[in-house]
C-alpha cells in the first residue's frame, strides 16, 4: 500500500513538471511612455498647471505692481502710512507663498494620483492580457535596470501589450 501511494505521488510529481509554465515580460517604462492614456494625462495635467501657473503669475504681478507703486510713493507718504502699506504688502506676499505651496502640493497630489490610476488600468489590462493568452507569469521591467536580468526577445510582450492597450484605450473614448 505504501509503495503504490508512493508510486502515485512520484506519477503526479512527473505529471505536474511536464505541464509547462509560460512567462512573459514587459518593459513598463516603454508602456507608461508610449501608452495613449498616459499621453492623454499628461496633457491634461498640464493644462491644469498652467492654468494654476497663470492664476499664480497674476497673483504675483498683481503684487509687484502694488509694490512699484509703493516705491515710487515711498517719499510722498507718512511714516505711519508707510508702515501700514508695508504691513499689507508682507501679508499679501505671505498668501501668494501659501497659495504657491497649496499649487504646488495639489499639481503633485493630483499628479501622483493619476500615476496610480495608470499603473492600476495597466496592471489590471496586463493580467486580464496574461490570463487570455495563456500565462502563468508576467513580469514587468524598466529599462536595464529592471527585475529582468534577461530574457529572450521572443519572451518580451511589450510591443504586443501596447497595442491591445492603445486598442482598448480608444474603444473606452
Amino acid at each position: 500500500m505504501k509503495k503504490l501511494v508512493i508510486v502515485v505521488i512520484v506519477a503526479l510529481g512527473l505529471f505536474s513538471c511536464q505541464q509547462s509554465v509560460k512567462i512573459a515580460y514587459v518593459d513598463v517604462e516603454e508602456i507608461m511612455k508610449e501608452y495613449k492614456g498616459t499621453k492623454e494625462t499628461e496633457a491634461t495635467m498640464k493644462v491644469k498647471s498652467d492654468k494654476l501657473k497663470a492664476e499664480l503669475d497674476s497673483l504675483i504681478s498683481n503684487w509687484q505692481n502694488k509694490a512699484k507703486v509703493y516705491q515710487d510713493n515711498i517719499q510722498k507718504m507718512s511714516a505711519n502710512a508707510r508702515a501700514e502699506r508695508e504691513q499689507v504688502l508682507m501679508q499679501e506676499q505671505q498668501q501668494i507663498n501659501q497659495r504657491q505651496q497649496v499649487i504646488q502640493q495639489q499639481v503633485q497630489a493630483e499628479g501622483q494620483e493619476s500615476l496610480e490610476a495608470l499603473s492600476k488600468e495597466i496592471n489590471d489590462f496586463v493580467k486580464t492580457y496574461a490570463q487570455g493568452k495563456g500565462y502563468n507569469f508576467v513580469l514587468g521591467t524598466t529599462g536595464s535596470n529592471g527585475t529582468v536580468m534577461y530574457g529572450e526577445e521572443k519572451a518580451d510582450i511589450t510591443d504586443d501589450v501596447l497595442v491591445q492597450l492603445n486598442k482598448s484605450y480608444k474603444n473606452k473614448e
